[in-house]
């Protein structure tokens, strides 16, 4: 299901459903164009001179909802934390949705589609993924209902951009573009980690 698709759904909060995403960064259904989701700095159809803006960040949208299960996984990256967010997924009576970083073929990964598990495990080594997953039932039962399964990143994400033709092609065009958007990335994703961080700590239970 697309992000956009996910995002009506998501409104009507409450049904028992299931909902998985694909999230490929563009629309890949109709040709790899640029959409919502895709990341700042990639080259994309209608942004070939990459995507100046950040990257929609759905799960943090769902998570507002308070009863919506969300997981964000990897398979490349922690397969553990993918089956085990499907199955909280598939037990939880209520909405939920999962949301599932997927190379494509419009990435143009360094060796192709056959190093897609390992450009994941890159993905979230470099920050550039997160893996999280928050569920209303822990909160119900007096718990944390947000765990991040992700750590600080151990890699710069240039080592990422790099490995992929939909980053890489800008700094062969506009190189100083490039550089100043990977920057800004790099930024951008270091402050999303701590501010997931400091989400884990916000929905800690107080003492009473």
């Amino acid at each position: 299901m697309s992000e956009t698709n996910a995002t009506e759904f998501i409104k009507v909060a409450g049904l028992d459903l299931n909902i998985l995403v694909m999230d490929t960064e563009v629309y890949s259904n109709t040709g790899g164009q640029c959409s919502k989701a895709t990341q700042m700095g990639a080259v994309a159809k209608f942004s070939s001179s990459g995507k100046p803006g950040k990257k929609k960040d759905l799960g943090a949208i769902a998570m507002t909802y308070g009863n919506v299960f969300v997981a964000s996984v990897a398979m490349g990256a922690n397969t553990k934390q993918l089956i085990d967010s499907v199955s909280a997924a598939e037990s939880y009576n209520g909405t939920s949705l999962i949301i599932a970083y997927a190379p494509c073929i419009a990435h143009g990964i360094k060796g192709g589609l056959r190093r897609a598990q390992n450009e994941e495990k890159l993905a979230v080594e470099s920050g550039y993924w997160l893996l999280y997953s928050f569920d209303p039932r822990l909160a119900a039962a007096g718990k944390n209902p947000m765990k991040l399964t992700s750590k600080p990143a151990k890699i710069d994400v240039q080592e990422f951009l790099d490995n992929e033709a939909r980053f890489a092609a800008l700094k062969k065009t506009q190189p100083e573009r490039a550089a100043e958007l990977a920057a800004q990335l790099s930024k951008d994703l270091k402050a999303r980690y701590h501010q997931y961080v400091a989400l884990v700590a916000a929905n800690e239970p107080q003492a009473e």
